[in-house]
C-alpha cells in the first residue's frame, strides 16, 4: 500500500473554501484506492508565515505517508517552494508569488479575508518572516509544475516562468490571478501528482 499526503496551501486572504482548493480536494480524494491512499490536508493558514509553516511542517512530520506533494496558489505557491525544497518532494505552483516579501510589503496593516470579511492584522514583521522562507532558486526543476496565467492582474507571469526554468510549465493565454478556468487544467495537475 502506498500513501500520499497531498498538502494544498491557499493564497493570501483566501481559505480552504476557495474554488481551486475544493475542486482539487475532490479530484484528489477520487484518486484514493485501497492500495493507493491519498490523504488531503488543506489547512486555514495563519496571518504569520512563520506560524503557518510551523503548523504545516508539524502535520507533514506526523504523517505516515510514503510521499508528499504540495500544491499552492499565489502566496501558497511561495510556501510550496519552501516546503518542496525542504522535503525534496513534488510541488505544483498556481500563479505563485515567487517573491512574496516584495509583493506583500504594500499590504502591511489591517486586511479582511475574501470569503468571510474576517479582519486580520498583517504585521510588518511578517515580511521578515517571508524573507526567511524565500527560496532563491529551485534545486530540481523536474519536481515542479507551474501554471501561470498571462492575464494575472496581480503578479508577473514572466517572473514565474523564469523562476521555474526547466520545470513543467503550463502558461495560459489570458485567464486571471484566480485561474477562473482552473477546472480545464485540473486533469494536468492530477496527472502530475500521480506520476
Amino acid at each position: 500500500m502506498r500513501k500520499t499526503l497531498l498538502v494544498y496551501l491557499h493564497g493570501f486572504r483566501s481559505s480552504p473554501n476557495s474554488s481551486k482548493a475544493v475542486m482539487t480536494g475532490k479530484a484528489v480524494q477520487a484518486l484514493s484506492t485501497a492500495s493507493d491512499l491519498y490523504e488531503w490536508y488543506c489547512p486555514q493558514l495563519l496571518a504569520s508565515p512563520k506560524e503557518s509553516m510551523k503548523m504545516v511542517v508539524k502535520h507533514i512530520d506526523q504523517s505516515s505517508a510514503d510521499r508528499v506533494v504540495i500544491i499552492g496558489s499565489s502566496l501558497g505557491g511561495f510556501y510550496t517552494n519552501y516546503l518542496a525544497e525542504k522535503y525534496q518532494c513534488k510541488g505544483v505552483a498556481l500563479n505563485p508569488a515567487v517573491y512574496a516579501p516584495r509583493e506583500l510589503e504594500p499590504h502591511v496593516g489591517m486586511m479582511t479575508a475574501y470569503d468571510s470579511e474576517e479582519p486580520f492584522d498583517f504585521k510588518a514583521e511578517y515580511i521578515e518572516e517571508l524573507r526567511d522562507l524565500q527560496v532563491h532558486a529551485i534545486s530540481n526543476p523536474v519536481r515542479y509544475f507551474l501554471i501561470a496565467a498571462k492575464g494575472d492582474e496581480l503578479l508577473d507571469w514572466k517572473e514565474m516562468v523564469a523562476f521555474y526554468s526547466g520545470a513543467k510549465q503550463l502558461v495560459l493565454e489570458g485567464s486571471d490571478h484566480g485561474i477562473a478556468d482552473y477546472a480545464n487544467h485540473l486533469p494536468a495537475v492530477i496527472k502530475f501528482i500521480e506520476h
